[in-house]
């Protein structure tokens, strides 16, 4: 099932989630919708808080850059195949000069700035069947991963941007909450009028 995506602006985007356990209700029915909605918003990531759950889960599929042709070869493989569900994950090492790329997010449509991010991360969570990893991420992995793992923690993107260009999308941003404009997929507004 497709479930709506929250805008910005809606306070459970700014809850850092709660660890869970594999007594989580439907957490596989869950999950699938959650693939399924990225899937129809052309997303790469979708954080739980996204669709309105402060929990620590998160899921990944980077497969559309593997189509990059800037990208070294054994990236562009890796990223075909980073497919992934992380569990109370956390990030217990960054490395590596920080690199900036353009980012976007599901909750906050028709928006992209540039993000400093540092390059290589070693990772821990759990997978759907709660068995537990540890990986090293670089490049774009890493920069994924840190921009769904940050909504786990209550943070959005346009956090870790300078205060002239907030200045300069506040209005967007305000549009966003309110619901003036129109998403090519389901979404959920907060300050949205009902008449």
């Amino acid at each position: 099932m497709i479930l709506p995506i929250m805008a910005y602006g809606d306070p459970v985007l700014r809850k850092v989630g709660k660890d869970i356990d594999k007594d989580y209700p439907d957490l596989d029915i869950l999950i699938e919708n959650m693939k399924e909605t990225m899937v129809n918003a052309s997303g790469v990531g979708l954080a739980a808080p996204q669709i309105g759950k402060a929990i620590r889960l998160f899921i990944i599929n980077a497969t559309p850059f593997s189509e990059d042709d800037d990208l070294e070869e054994d990236e562009r493989t890796f990223l075909a195949n980073f497919d992934k569900v992380f569990i109370n994950a956390k990030i217990l090492k960054e490395e590596g000069d920080e690199w900036v790329f353009n980012e976007g997010c599901l909750s906050i449509p028709d928006i992209n700035e540039d993000v400093f991010r540092k390059e290589k991360i070693t990772v821990e969570y759990l997978d759907e069947n709660f068995e537990k990893h540890t990986a090293v991420l670089d490049g774009l992995a890493a920069r994924v991963f840190q921009h769904e793992y940050d909504h786990i923690e209550g943070i959005l993107f346009t956090d870790k941007i300078s205060s002239l260009k907030k200045r300069l999308i506040k209005k967007k941003l305000e549009n966003i909450s309110k619901g003036k404009i129109n998403p090519k997929y389901r979404m959920k507004f907060p300050l949205l009028k009902r008449k």
